[in-house]
């Protein structure tokens, strides 16, 4: 299998980057009032009432992110301070955490963030490594964007975290991304006795893009025989870009129907698009759902928003994996928007959320025991 190749690397510094959302979309076609497809509509036909009255500050809030003007004041505002919950593990007195940098296959480095529970024992067979692809779009976010949930995954015990700081789109379009994700999987392989994990107990964990990369990865670690990978947690994935989506296999309406969504719209999802790839061909290392066959991927995760752009091409990547023998769990959350757990931390949809991801963590670390 030959690598894809990779993008010209644009120099210009994201503070000299404009920052410009798609005047019309390319990939939709907004149609108010649309209540979805039959299959998967209903999970968004209604905004979920208790998101109701947080929408207005949540959209505001967003839309100041999105007029800030450049790449680089964007991405600042999106990696604003988040208050950790009192009943989270805390930074420094439950959970350890240092930083590194990782060489990747240009000659470039990346930052990984290392996060251990402190006084956790290594359970039978040592502990599992859990790869972080952080959500942004692959052009924006940090450790710090699922920071709680990291940290409740890390208090679960008997893991490693290791977070991937990736190079981000624009100025570094696919594949840098997943390719600088890929090289870092290899390095903690090699690496496992430093960082005290099992190389062959690997869980990867994504959130939106994230989560796309984690889907690649566990493909591409097929494809060139790199094994241990246990497996894959993927929150709000997305599985195809919508110019390649195979729409006689899979509904693809939620893009329509949640084209004004809170939080990523279909609007600013292309946009996003458009930055990690301006010029996207059919390819699985950005569009999974592409892939011939997904036989031989670890077991699954996956927990989607009911009314979310993204929403339709995570039940179809939970459908493929089902139809391809792959053990998927899938979780829907009626009414809700993309990310919404990160976003909204006071909903009791975010603790089943977060409970029911950090109960799949532990289960699958007991099975490998």
């Amino acid at each position: 299998m030959a690598a894809a190749a990779a993008a010209a690397v644009d120099p210009t510094p994201a503070s000299q980057r404009a920052l410009v959302v798609k005047d019309k979309p390319q990939y939709s076609n907004p149609r108010p009032g649309f209540k979805g497809g039959p299959r998967n509509g209903h999970w968004g036909a209604e905004l979920d009432p208790g998101f109701a009255t947080a929408k207005s500050a949540v959209d505001g809030a967003i839309a100041s992110i999105w007029a800030t003007g450049t790449w680089e004041a964007f991405r600042q505002a999106w990696l604003a301070p988040v208050p950790v919950p009192d009943d989270c593990p805390q930074p420094g007195r439950d959970v350890e955490q240092s930083l590194r940098a990782v060489p990747v296959r240009d000659g470039a480095e990346v930052e990984i963030q290392i996060s251990r529970k402190v006084g956790d024992p290594a359970p039978p067979g040592g502990k599992v490594l859990v790869l972080r692809t952080h959500g942004g779009g692959w052009a924006t976010g940090g450790h710090a964007t699922e920071m709680v949930e990291n940290l409740k995954t890390v208090g679960v015990g008997g893991l490693v975290m290791v977070s991937v700081d990736y190079r981000l789109a624009p100025e570094y379009p696919f594949p840098y991304a997943v390719n600088d994700a890929f090289d870092v999987l290899k390095w903690c392989k090699a690496h496992a006795s430093e960082l005290d994990v099992n190389p062959e107990k690997i869980i990867l964990l994504g959130g939106s893009a994230g989560a796309n990369m984690s889907i690649v990865l566990s493909l591409m670690a097929r494809e060139e025989g790199v094994t241990g990978i246990i497996g894959q947690v993927l929150d709000y994935p997305t599985s195809c870009h919508p110019k390649f989506f195979p729409k006689d296999k899979y509904e693809l309406e939620s893009y329509d129907q949640h084209y004004d969504a809170s939080v990523v719209n279909s609007l600013l999802m292309e946009t996003f698009l458009d930055a990690y790839d301006p010029d996207p061909k059919p390819d699985w290392r950005h569009s999974p759902l592409l892939v011939d066959s997904c036989k031989g991927l670890p077991p699954a995760f996956v927990q989607v928003a009911g009314a979310d752009p993204l929403r339709d091409e995570g039940i179809a990547w939970a459908e493929r994996l089902e139809a391809d023998g792959v053990p998927v769990e899938l979780h829907v959350y009626k009414g809700l928007p993309h990310f919404f757990s990160a976003v909204v931390a006071t909903l009791p949809q975010t603790k089943l959320f977060l409970d029911r991801q950090a109960a799949w963590i532990k289960k699958t670390i007991a099975s490998s025991s």
